[in-house]
């Protein structure tokens, strides 16, 4: 499968897409995958600086995901769905198909969740997108546990427990498979927080399938 990554430092943060990429492996799967990211891009500086749409006819992937600049589904929902309909008939015109990024709220406004969560939904109901609902498995693990910490000390980008539960949920919405008893990422994590961490990527991820 081949994948085009597109977004800011949530995605490119601890190197989502080759977490992904590895947990495919630890499957038998492989997964060719490409990322274009600039620090607090939204998706309209990248439709507009052009490197993600040349990326994706260059590659001809089969899914292109999209991250939004992470505060702009509660402050300007209506500005976040023009910037995906913009890149959405790109997408498909390349005989790819969009996937959206469904991000966490910050660590002081865990309110925002619902703001966020219902932007993403609401776009992806209109265009027929595929939605990767990782703010969702944040929220619900986060609701259930102390330990380990998801967001980064800046109270919003991952640490790396935060992009392994991101990982996890690619990794179920891109080829239909529970996450559950796949490796940790490296030594710096334990395989009980592994396994917790799969857990509620897997429980989210299937009801949204």
């Amino acid at each position: 499968m081949k994948v085009l990554f597109i977004g800011n430092s949530f995605t490119a943060r601890n190197d989502v897409p080759g977490l992904v990429a590895a947990m495919a492996g630890a499957r038998g799967a492989r997964l060719e995958h490409a990322l274009v990211a600039a620090g607090g891009a939204s998706l309209r500086a990248h439709w507009n600086k052009g490197d993600a749409v040349a990326a994706m006819r260059r590659m001809r992937p089969d899914r292109v995901v999209l991250q939004e600049q992470s505060t702009l589904p509660v402050k300007n929902p209506r500005r976040m769905h023009e910037n995906i309909r913009l890149f959405v008939p790109e997408i498909e015109a390349v005989g790819a198909k969009p996937v959206l990024y469904l991000t966490w709220a910050r660590r002081t406004a865990p309110e925002a969740q619902a703001a966020i969560t219902d932007a993403y939904t609401a776009i992806a109901r209109e265009l027929s997108c595929i939605v990767a609902p990782v703010g969702v498995a944040w929220e619900r693990f986060l609701g259930t546990h102390d330990r380990p910490v998801l967001h980064d000390r800046d109270g919003s980008h991952p640490t790396l427990a935060g992009s392994y539960l991101a990982a996890c949920v690619f990794f179920t919405v891109l080829f239909g498979e529970s996450p559950v008893g796949l490796p940790a990422a490296g030594a710096a994590m334990t395989a009980t927080d592994a396994r917790a961490i799969q857990r509620a990527a897997w429980a989210v991820t299937r009801r949204a399938r």
